[in-house]
């Protein structure tokens, strides 16, 4: 089943160049019609796919939501709203970073996947390093598995200098990415995926690439 027609991406190309509040309003129902609705009707069945495989991603479609609207209050490019339809799917919905769940952004630039934990909370944290030091094959074969190297590539995320014990130090020794405060995949794909009759399939199947790293997780997070 095809969720988007190409008029979804074509409102962000046009909203490009008009990203202000009078335009949008000139064109409230073009985004109503051809974003919003389909996107919202897409992320229902999407939960649905994935709750099958992870009874975890069952949750309400409107905790997983992002705004269109840009947080703008600190930030120097003061244009309103987002040039794409999001949304991270997750034990707790959109707020809960560190549970490990899937996150999708459709664009015209991209359709962009990811998953893991992207903001874990500091408890969350101390569980992911603390697994990874007690269990280090087990998380070497998660992120070497063939499926998910070849999906994903490789665990991204920002890194501390220092650790928080001796014995974590210890185990970075031999486990380098024990220093990260993140531990995320991402992969990007053409913006025309999202056109893709098979759309919702080939996201479930992208993220089963991902199962024994999320199992992993998951096990530490528990």
């Amino acid at each position: 089943m095809a969720y988007f027609t190409k008029d979804f991406n074509q409102f962000f190309i046009d909203l490009a160049p008009n990203n202000n509040k009078a335009w949008f309003d000139e064109n409230r129902s073009r985004y109503e019609n051809d974003v919003k609705k389909p996107f919202d009707i897409f992320l229902t069945d999407l939960i649905d796919a994935l709750a099958e495989e992870d009874p975890d991603l069952r949750v309400e479609p409107k905790k997983c939501i992002f705004r269109i609207n840009r947080d703008i209050r600190f930030s120097k490019d003061k244009t309103p709203y987002k040039m794409n339809r999001s949304a991270a799917i997750s034990k707790n919905g959109r707020k809960d970073g560190g549970w490990p769940g899937i996150y999708v952004q459709l664009g015209p630039e991209d359709f962009f996947i990811a998953g893991g934990a992207y903001n874990p909370d500091k408890d969350q944290l101390a569980k992911i390093r603390e697994a990874i030091a007690k269990e280090p094959k087990g998380f070497k074969s998660a992120i070497s598995d063939k499926t998910f190297v070849g999906t994903y590539g490789e665990i991204r995320g920002g890194e501390n200098k220092r650790l928080p014990s001796k014995e974590l130090m210890k185990a970075a020794e031999s486990e380098p990415l024990i220093f990260k405060k993140q531990f995320y995949f991402q992969a990007s794909y053409p913006a025309d995926t999202i056109y893709r009759d098979d759309f919702i399939p080939f996201i479930v199947d992208k993220l089963k690439a991902a199962e024994k790293y999320r199992a992993f997780l998951k096990k530490a997070l528990d």
